[in-house]
């Protein structure tokens, strides 16, 4: 439970979907090297359980588009139109699933969004705000593009981000750093998830 009086924390947890975290997704089958992505699973399920230890809610997320990628807009239809031709991320495909390696909690919350950035389209920022919620841990996968996408509009909208960047990853290890390292910059505190465990108060020692 979220203490009376003052702000809350929360971890989100991005897209550790089969899509990109399993053999059988999408990325894989595009010849994609997923390792890191696997091991960055496996520290944010470690943060989850650990948020959870401390009664702080877990968010998870996955990129979904309809089935006929009618709200895709220009991502699917320019930019990403290579999504639409593979079937990646389709609602009903099994592809938009959370990985089957997730250990979710029944207590814990699922959002689906649209777009890179968790707050487009979502009802996270209501979800956040009725909560007390204005600090974010987040992990999640890839570091450049959802995550990077949605701690850029969160440290916008003025909540206290740190970024757990053992529990972040990308295909190609460059990205993922060059990322961290932008968000460090502008947007985000970054740690990693020994520190965090280590951390005694999670709601406050960043806010």
């Amino acid at each position: 439970m979220i203490a009376s009086g003052r702000p809350g924390a929360a971890l989100l947890m991005i897209d550790y979907q089969r899509a990109f975290c399993d053999a059988d997704g999408s990325m894989a089958r595009q010849g994609r090297d997923i390792g890191a992505l696997v091991e960055a699973l496996a520290v944010g399920n470690r943060v989850a359980a650990e948020a959870r230890r401390r009664s702080l809610p877990v968010i998870w997320t996955r990129m979904v588009f309809a089935a006929d990628y009618s709200d895709g807009g220009v991502l699917t239809r320019e930019i990403r139109p290579n999504l639409a031709r593979i079937g990646a991320l389709r609602r009903g495909s099994g592809d938009e699933a959370l990985s089957p390696a997730c250990e979710r909690d029944e207590s814990d919350v699922v959002i689906d969004k649209p777009r890179y950035s968790a707050l487009i389209g979502t009802s996270l920022e209501v979800l956040l705000r009725a909560r007390g919620i204005e600090t974010l841990y987040v992990a999640g996968v890839t570091t450049p593009m959802c995550v990077e996408s949605t701690v850029r509009d969160l440290g916008q909208r003025d909540y206290a981000v740190s970024v757990v960047r053992d529990a972040c990853a990308d295909f190609e290890p460059a990205r993922h750093d060059a990322s961290l390292a932008a968000m460090a910059f502008g947007f985000a505190r970054i740690t990693d998830s020994e520190a965090l465990v280590a951390q005694e108060d999670w709601a406050r020692e960043i806010a």
